[in-house]
């Protein structure tokens, strides 16, 4: 019953046809998913690995405009997410982080703050307010223009590189585009060839069962393809504040360099 729980939860689909699926794939549910795609019964498999926790993702981008900071920094409520107390030691550990630099969550640990290391200083944080508190991930991206943007007061996070310098207006667009739309790749070429020859087997076993004439199914996946790029790749999607352009198409001759997407 568990696992018909979460295959309903991730397709949509009726308790009777996922209980047909998990036994053709006998019980694996990836395959069950795929299983319910193919007949049509499920449009997309929904992602079930998002990060429940509580806490707050805290961003920093330099004066030079060149290199930013993200940190997440997790607690079990969010009335101590909410906290000044925990808010300011996220700000000073990201501030260890942008001076610092570390490369690793336990050289970050280590590091030096407010008389003892950083790891010490959570552990008395923690036991202040009575609450168990971790340092779940950071990173820093650098680029020729670097923007951060925060969602939803510090629960979605961003930052975004591009390649040409005196560009943060357009930066910025591209951040909140990946808070709004979180997207798995940057562009078509990143897609695995595996993932989009799953996706093709998939579009062509539900165009056959739809009766379509096989000599259309080929030229009618490609165009489904385009419209699943336009989906998980970000330079393909439709920009958010003009959705007649594509993101590709805001850049203004700059390339993006990379992002990082963190959500809690």
């Amino acid at each position: 019953m568990e696992l018909i729980k979460k295959l309903r939860a991730m397709t949509g689909a009726g308790m009777v046809d996922c209980q047909k699926a998990l036994k053709e794939a006998e019980n694996d549910l990836d395959k069950a998913v795929e299983i319910l795609r193919k007949k049509g019964i499920a449009k997309a498999a929904k992602r079930t690995d998002r990060d429940t926790s509580e806490g707050v993702v805290k961003l920093m981008v330099n004066e030079a405009g060149n290199e930013a900071y993200i940190l997440e920094l997790n607690s079990e409520t969010d009335f101590v997410a909410r906290n000044a107390q925990f808010q300011d030691f996220a700000g000073q550990v990201l501030a260890v982080i942008a001076a610092k630099r570390p490369a690793m969550l336990d050289e970050l640990l280590a590091l030096p703050l407010n008389d003892m290391t950083v790891g010490d200083a959570l552990s008395n944080l923690s036991g202040t307010i009575g609450e168990k508190m971790t340092i779940n991930r950071f990173a820093i991206l650098s680029g020729e223009t670097v923007a951060a943007y925060s969602h939803l007061g510090g629960k979605i996070g961003v930052l975004v590189a591009l390649d040409k310098p005196n560009m943060t207006e357009i930066a910025t667009d591209v951040a909140m585009q990946i808070a709004a739309s979180n997207p798995k790749y940057l562009k078509p070429e990143d897609v695995p060839v595996e993932e989009m020859d799953r996706e093709k087997a998939i579009y062509r076993e539900q165009l056959i069962k739809e009766g379509k004439p096989e000599v259309m199914v080929d030229k009618i996946v490609e165009g489904k393809m385009g419209k699943y790029y336009s989906e998980v790749c970000l330079i393909e999607q439709e920009f958010i504040k003009e959705d007649k352009k594509k993101v590709k198409e805001i850049l203004a001759g700059a390339n993006i360099l990379g992002y990082i997407r963190y959500s809690l």
